[in-house]
């Protein structure tokens, strides 16, 4: 039994916060008794130092065998955490005295099991699922030894404030949307939007120490700039870390590739997340990134968070959500983004490509018959020799609609006729090959990924400097990249999803002098499968 004494004269307050841990058991020799009650600490939530604290605050006596004794009683009744560095994930020590408490909530966290011993049982967990655990576990009344400071706020040097720019409407919703959801959630706003001035203005809202994950290292450089520009905090507090510079800083930058290379050594370092371009964290060695981050608050950023193979409801709950979304249409009818049209030229396969086409055809139907292309693919990737020779022709199939010379031949003349008529156009490839022939049939610029860095920063700013121009770019132009505003775009070859029909359409959108309309042209090979997908990939609402 702990007893608690003191002889001086408690108030009403003083006398029921006492209450929260002892029972009054009367006045003895001048001097009010208190009976210290594990159970009652507990359920209002007091650690041993906040019990120390109030014993020093209201001069109470307890001699050193108690003290001693009441350190003891909370350690058999705590939850220790502590990070391990070297595989990513938090240790949880349970006693024994209280692990029939906490089966069912390890259970539910999905915690495993990883020894025990006569003291204690030990399991661990994802740092995703941290915060979640200790929430439940001390509204249980149990308490957290917390030694490595994992739950700890980290707060910023300084706090930031916004500068040279003003929120847009939309973007005060979206940073109110992610507060009033305890600062977590998914923001899907269209390319041109100012998606990374939410993801600034989050950080000045919730002033912690903040990492951020971005698609390219080109996109790491705009997100430091941006906050160099828009914010008044020292540069000296935003550090990089990709392959040729390792700063950890308040704010940390970081790729995708370098994120999932350290994520398990500076995890407990920051309190926020921000993943931009969020649509590829399902991705494997991404999502390890978010499942590791010990981060309280998280924040994705993407113009296409829902893919086409579904997995972004594996992120949903790893983030919070879609909390906020705007299409293109709604930021065009209130003039955040440039009016468009979406315009499709039809063109025909060559005699000879609709016959090797054809051929190929009869030959996959021969194969599959009626299968769909999904049931082929779940056989090919058990091993089915007839799923996969079909998978074989229908990649022949899907590159000869890809690089028919109708739609070179189309693309080289729209290109010409909008660039005499005094406009800025990009031409959308998939291939290498072909971005080469059309770029030096226009004369054009052309961006590829096999293009140097700097290389490419100079492309981009002759583009960008030019009254008028054409710039040829593969998939290293769909994201990652800040290309200069074009109001045309050509469509040569894609890979048909909606997701980067809708990132290649977001390059026109920017606003532009005098309302100009932008445009889109997309080349499609009639009575082929490129007309259904065309249609299909239009679709952009975001159910």
């Amino acid at each position: 039994m702990i007893v608690f004494k003191t002889t001086r004269w408690l108030d009403d307050r003083e006398f029921r916060e006492l209450l929260k841990i002892a029972d009054y058991k009367g006045y003895e020799s001048n001097q009010a008794v208190f009976i210290f009650n594990m159970d009652k600490a507990l359920r209002n939530n007091y650690s041993y130092e906040d019990v120390i604290l109030m014993i020093q605050d209201l001069n109470i006596e307890i001699d050193d065998s108690s003290l001693e004794e009441l350190r003891k009683l909370f350690n058999n009744m705590s939850i220790s955490i502590n990070w391990n560095s070297s595989n990513g994930y938090v240790k949880i020590s349970i006693p024994w005295s209280i692990y029939s408490r906490v089966r069912e909530l390890l259970r539910k966290h999905q915690a495993r099991y990883i020894g025990k011993n006569s003291k204690e049982i030990d399991y661990i967990l994802t740092p995703d699922k941290l915060h979640s655990f200790v929430d439940e576990a001390t509204s249980s009344g149990l308490n957290i030894i917390d030694r490595d400071k994992l739950l700890e706020e980290k707060n910023l040097p300084v706090k930031p404030n916004l500068r040279n720019v003003s929120l847009r409407y939309y973007q005060r919703e979206a940073v109110d949307k992610w507060i009033q959801n305890n600062y977590r959630g998914i923001i899907a706003l269209p390319t041109g939007s100012g998606k990374t001035i939410v993801g600034i203005a989050a950080v000045v809202e919730k002033p912690v120490r903040t990492l951020i994950v971005t698609y390219t290292r080109e996109q790491m450089f705009q997100w430091r700039d941006m906050f160099i520009k828009y914010t008044d905090i020292d540069p000296k507090f935003i550090g990089l870390m990709y392959s040729e510079e390792k700063r950890l800083a308040p704010i940390t930058i970081t790729t995708y590739q370098s994120g999932f290379r350290s994520i398990n050594e500076i995890s407990p370092f920051f309190n926020l997340l921000v993943i931009d371009e969020v649509h590829h964290l399902p991705a494997d060695k991404f999502r390890y990134i978010a499942r590791h981050s010990i981060a309280k608050y998280k924040m994705g950023l993407s113009a296409t968070p829902i893919r086409e193979d579904g997995k972004h409801e594996e992120l949903f709950p790893l983030l919070g959500g879609i909390i906020y979304y705007k299409t293109p249409d709604e930021l065009v009818e209130q003039g955040y983004l440039s009016r468009y049209r979406i315009i499709t030229v039809k063109v025909s396969l060559t005699p000879e490509e609709r016959k090797i086409f054809e051929e190929l055809r009869k030959k996959y139907r021969a194969l599959v018959g009626e299968t769909s292309f999904q049931e082929v693919l779940e056989a090919a990737r058990k091993g089915d020799s007839k799923a996969v020779e079909a998978l074989r022709i229908h990649s022949k199939m899907k590159m000869l609609l890809a690089k028919s010379y109708s739609k070179i031949n189309k693309a080289v003349e729209i290109a010409r006729n909008e660039y005499e008529n005094g406009n800025k156009v990009i031409v959308f490839t998939q291939y290498i090959e072909q971005a080469n022939e059309i770029s030096k049939r226009l004369n054009a610029l052309l961006l590829t990924g096999e293009i140097p860095v700097d290389t490419r920063k100079n492309i981009l700013t002759r583009f960008k400097e030019s009254e008028r121009g054409i710039l040829v770019v593969t998939t290293v132009g769909d994201e990652g990249l800040d290309i200069p505003d074009a109001n045309i775009g050509i469509i040569v070859s894609g890979t048909g999803s909606r997701r980067q029909f809708i990132q290649r359409l977001g390059r026109l959108l920017r606003p532009k002098k005098n309302s100009v309309e932008a445009k889109l042209y997309e080349i499609v090979l009639e009575k082929t499968p490129e007309e259904y997908l065309a249609r299909k990939r239009k679709r952009l609402e975001l159910e």
